[in-house]
């Protein structure tokens, strides 16, 4: 059977139907009265998780579906039929979506789990509910509404406890053939699991879970090589995830390590919450001649990250029970110590000088950048003086030249100044001693004082003061001379 884990359906629910117009109408009964009946309502469409089915084969050629209609109402006060609901069976682990804005609309991750999709529309109310006391008569009905219609997406996610991942023909299902009742194909050749494989596993004590084996994965998956990323949703689910490494494997660049530093990587780019699972490492097809040489290196490597490794070989059977008993400790009790090692002394020491040296860059490149910074501000404040050192001279130059100019200019207008006040000075003098001597005779002993306080106040004189200060006072001496001569001829 084929397998399809992803679907685009559209779905419409039933129209409700239509109320009745109707009045009753017998041979002896005047005036009967309204007795049209209600619509029944339309169907709805319900999605239903059956553990039954495994796939969405059936709605890959079947895409619309619809509910029926309700019946309208009739006369005789009768109601019409109601629709039955439209029942869409899908596999447990179907998420439905909405196809044109992506939301999850429901996870039916249970068994018998219902989901009401879309809703089937309501009756009409006949005639007969509309008669009042005033209007016994009424001639109008209701119509149903109309039923909900969507585009849904089906996407499938098997509900599995356990996957099994690994690179093709890394002897997937030749694992999940040995521990379960699963047969999926097995061939010696790439890619030969095209679609998800589920098995019950029957442990011991009446315990039991479901493994999941997928579609291989190489490298470059996430950019579509190989089947890509397609069928990685199915172990979403999963607690435990089984890392089935190929011992034998042979071709350029395949090695155990890198196969699962690829693995782990593949894992990361599609969902980094998948990565972090528990990881139970199993080397597998040790029956091979070459897979023991390799064995030891590659248990060596994952040792010195914490890891422990499984030795198994499931063509033969060697190392399944230590293999599936740890898995079933992590499953069912979820505890991890034995998927983990002690690092070796040598590894330890190693990761903490990693770890030192980082360290001891981390301070350097800090201290670099710091003197990368400090140097750059020098430069810039270097720069800033040389450029201010540039502009000063020109500055102080042009400030001098200013200020010679404006000294200049001072002591030239200083000189005319004095020589005005000199002349100034002299015209004043001049007409002084004119006075004087016109007055000299007629003054007396009264003169005599004015000419000895005239002649103290000369020297006190600066060469700052004016000459029209001089001329007010040798006019006001004049003045009071003629009082002075009274006095004395008094005498």
């Amino acid at each position: 059977m084929k397998f399809v884990d992803e679907v685009r359906i559209f779905v419409k629910a039933g129209d409700g139907g239509n109320g009745a117009v109707s009045f009753r109408r017998e041979k002896y009964i005047e005036r009967g009265g309204p007795n049209g009946g209600d619509g029944g309502n339309g169907g709805s469409v319900v999605f239903v998780a059956d553990p039954q089915l495994t796939t969405l084969l059936d709605y890959r050629y079947q895409q619309h579906h619809r509910a029926k209609n309700g019946e309208h109402g009739m006369g005789s006060d009768c109601n019409g039929r109601a629709a039955e609901d439209m029942v869409l069976k899908v596999p447990v682990g179907t998420l439905v979506k909405d196809a044109n804005t992506g939301e999850l609309l429901v996870d039916l991750s249970e068994t018998g789990q219902r989901w009401v999709a879309a809703k089937g529309g309501r009756g009409g109310l006949g005639n007969m509910n509309f008669a009042t006391s005033t209007r016994q008569t009424p001639r109008f009905a209701q119509d149903g509404t109309k039923g909900e219609e969507l585009t849904l997406r089906l996407e499938l996610k098997l509900l599995a406890d356990v996957g099994l991942l690994g690179f093709p023909n890394a002897g997937k299902s030749t694992f999940i053939s040995r521990v379960s009742r699963a047969r999926p194909k097995v061939a010696d050749y790439p890619f030969t699991t095209l679609v998800p494989n589920l098995g019950m596993v029957q442990y011991k004590d009446g315990l039991s879970f479901v493994m999941a084996d997928i579609p291989g994965i190489i490298e470059g998956a996430s950019e579509g090589v190989g089947l890509g990323h397609q069928f990685l949703r199915h172990v979403e689910r999963c607690k435990v995830l089984i890392h089935l490494i190929d011992m034998g494997a042979e071709g350029e660049g395949r090695a155990p390590l890198h196969d699962f530093d690829v693995l782990n990587a593949e894992l990361g780019k599609y969902s980094p919450e998948l990565a972090s699972k528990p990881q139970v490492v199993a080397a597998n097809k040790l029956d091979l001649p070459d897979a023991q040489a390799r064995l030891e290196g590659f248990t060596e490597a994952l040792r010195e990250r914490g890891i422990r490794v499984y030795p198994v070989s499931c063509a033969t059977g060697e190392g399944m029970q230590p293999l599936m008993d740890s898995v079933a400790e992590v499953l069912f009790t979820g505890r991890t110590e034995k998927l983990h090692v002690e690092i070796p002394a040598k590894a330890a020491r190693a990761g903490k000088a990693k770890a030192k040296a980082a360290e001891k860059k981390a301070p350097a490149r800090k201290a670099g950048v710091a003197a990368a910074t400090k140097k750059s501000a020098t430069k810039k404040s270097a720069t800033k003086k040389s450029a201010a050192a540039k502009k000063a001279p020109a500055r102080k130059a042009g400030a001098a030249a200013k200020t010679s100019a404006a000294r200049k200019a001072g002591t030239a207008a200083a000189k005319k100044a004095a020589t005005k006040k000199a002349s100034t000075r002299k015209a004043g003098t001049g007409a002084a001693k004119k006075a004087a001597k016109k007055k000299a005779p007629t003054r007396k002993a009264g003169t005599a004082p004015v000419k000895k306080s005239a002649a103290k106040k000369a020297p006190a004189r600066k060469s700052g003061s004016s000459g029209k200060a001089a001329a007010k006072k040798a006019s006001a001496a004049t003045k009071r001379a003629p009082a002075r001569k009274s006095g004395g001829g008094r005498s």
